[in-house]
């Protein structure tokens, strides 16, 4: 509900905004384990409202159950202040809870009685006045794919709910409602202890099963809070269900796979897509077969409504209920897993960004601050020499940069985005190789032509290294180079010449020096415009000229006749002579830097040149 706001921070805020996402995470899993353990409704119903009151920050939680009437009860509350709101039923359809419930999904508003696409009843908005509510955060309380309540954060003032706020309290109701269901079950069980004693033994399994999915739940959260990743995840459930357990990244690939017998037990046979596309389209989980025999249970990972990936379950026996359960909370565990992850990649990618740009905008020499922070990250900044610039026409800035950021490693380097390029800054002995090798990966991993220029750096002035190449690089781009991973050397004197800027007074320049001979080239099928750039480079020896181009020294002498009629006689003074040779050097980095120069092919003295 609402637009999602852009979580930024500030450089100094980098270090206490990833200590308390670190805190949220531990509570929340610390939480979820002591709400695991069995216990009467009523104590559950308290420790949620209050572990969530804790845990999300807001002035107020409370827990509304849904009843066999479609009313929403609220059963528990913390940190209210109206003891009639205590007693609030809001009938099913109306209200943030009914929009929760309908889409089982996540809701908030920042002004609850000023939310006019929010169906209001109007015995609930005169208990909200006196409790003062104004901004108000539901998430579905969920067993299985039924939504059994609505888990409220509620503040008395207007505001929105940022999205790992709505994301870390989407996972504590996830775990809530585990526990929830758990204690539910466990009254259920004891009622029926008490009125049964013929049912003994199904209770036990029944208190068995949860016992074996809270402890599944315990290992699962240990994994996490200890460091470990998918592999440690898919070797837990392999462990407690058997069979094989293959962990999927949001695009199919496999990241993690785990059997008790991987030669021939069910990795040895290819997984199922089905049950998997299924899972991801419900956002929950499916269950398929094939013609093997094999049973195949997915469970989706998501965070919100964005896809993390899929667990998948493959053994020869159908799963139970609980063993389904298991798979939902490893999914969910992964889910959270993931998400502290990329967190964390996302902080070190901005560190290192702004590391970046502190070193392309101050002036030489090192401070000590910034040799510490670059030597926290295993990076001697004496040794970057090269800086990098790439541009790619179809790609954005920031996923260059993601790119270039995910290479610096190979180099030792920082990488990031600096006065709106993607920049990097490299250690090595060869700049021209450096350019042609992250060319090569940026044209692979893009797929889309994309330029690179390398500028080797004098005296940590990297401020000047950077201006440098972001020159040539835009001299490319009016040149026509798009595809190509060059150092600046064959364009800097060319680019501090002609201001990217002003690229129509580039072409101008090109057409008044050069059309001429182009326009004879191209309706004649001759090769003036060649046969000049080799004249010049043999510094006017018209013999050492006809041997470059492997002409007869007649051929080329009626071409310079030629060049005569076209240009006039005086194009070999020394101020058009140089206009010429920089127009001429210009087309040549223009057209032929994607390949080798070819010799021209030898003449006979007679043909018309």
């Amino acid at each position: 509900m609402g637009d999602t706001p852009v979580v930024r921070t500030s450089s100094p805020d980098l270090a206490s905004y990833r200590i308390r996402r670190e805190r949220e995470l531990s509570s929340l899993y610390a939480t979820a384990r002591s709400l695991t353990a069995l216990g009467e409704l009523d104590a559950v119903l308290d420790s949620i409202v209050r572990e969530a009151h804790e845990l999300i920050g807001t002035d107020f939680t409370y827990l509304s159950l849904l009843g066999g009437d479609g009313e929403l009860m609220l059963k528990a509350s913390e940190g209210t202040i109206s003891s009639t709101f205590n007693q609030a039923r809001v009938p099913s359809g109306t209200g943030v809870g009914g929009r929760v419930i309908a889409t089982g999904a996540p809701v908030w508003v920042s002004n609850y009685l000023k939310a006019g696409h929010v169906p209001h009843d109007r015995t609930f908005d005169g208990l909200v006045i006196p409790e003062g509510m104004v901004a108000l955060l539901g998430v579905p309380l969920l067993v299985g794919e039924e939504v059994i309540g609505v888990l409220f954060a509620a503040d008395r003032t207007e505001r929105p709910f940022e999205p790992d706020e709505v994301a870390l309290f989407s996972a504590f109701a996830d775990h809530a409602a585990i526990a929830l269901n758990n204690a539910r079950l466990y009254d259920e069980s004891r009622a029926a202890l008490k009125q049964l004693q013929t049912a003994y033994r199904t209770i036990e399994r029944q208190v068995a099963m949860m016992e074996r999915a809270q402890a599944v739940h315990e290992s699962l959260t240990r994994v996490v809070l200890t460091g470990g990743g998918a592999d440690d995840i898919a070797r837990l459930l392999v462990e407690h269900l058997r069979g094989a357990v293959t962990v999927f990244d949001r695009a199919g690939a496999v990241t993690a796979r785990c059997a008790l017998d991987p030669e021939n037990g069910p990795t040895a046979q290819r997984p199922s897509p089905d049950a998997v596309e299924q899972a991801r389209q419900s956002g929950r989980w499916a269950t398929t077969t094939d013609s093997t025999g094999l049973w195949h249970s997915a469970a989706a990972i998501q965070a919100g409504d964005t896809h993390l990936g899929a667990l998948l379950l493959t053994r020869d026996q159908e799963p139970s209920p609980v063993d389904i359960r298991t798979l939902e909370r490893a999914a969910q565990i992964m889910g959270l897993l993931i998400l502290k992850e990329t967190a964390v990649a996302e902080a070190e990618e901005r560190v290192s960004g702004e590391l970046l740009t502190e070193l392309l905008v101050s002036a030489p020499p090192l401070t000590p601050a910034q040799r510490a922070r670059a030597h926290a990250r295993g990076i001697d900044l004496t040794a970057l020499n090269v800086i990098i610039v790439a541009k790619s026409e179809t790609k954005t800035v920031p996923e260059v940069s993601r790119r270039l950021y995910a290479l610096s490693p190979q180099w030792n380097g920082l990488a990031g985005e600096h006065l709106g390029r993607a920049t990097l800054l490299a250690a090595t002995s060869d700049a021209a190789r450096l350019a042609e090798t992250v060319h090569g990966h940026l044209r692979r991993e893009l797929g889309t032509p994309v330029r690179v220029v390398a500028e080797p750096i004098t005296g940590h002035n990297w401020g000047r290294a950077f201006d440098i190449a972001g020159k040539c690089c835009d001299l490319m781009q009016i040149l026509g180079v798009t595809d190509q991973g060059s150092t600046t050397e064959p364009y800097a004197m060319f680019a501090l010449l002609f201001d990217a800027e002003r690229a129509k007074d580039l072409h101008r320049f090109l057409d008044n020096s050069l059309k001429p001979l182009l326009t004879h080239d191209a309706r004649r099928s001759t090769q003036l415009v060649a046969t000049l750039s080799a004249y010049f480079g043999n510094a006017g020896n018209v013999t050492r000229t006809a041997a470059a181009l492997h002409v007869h020294i007649n051929t080329l002498l009626k071409r310079l006749d030629r060049v005569d009629s076209i240009l006039g006689r005086g194009w070999r003074a020394p101020d058009r002579a140089l206009q010429l040779q920089v127009a001429l050097r210009l087309h040549d980095i223009g057209t032929q830097m994607d390949e080798p120069r070819r010799p021209f092919p030898a003449e006979p003295s007679g043909k018309d040149a």
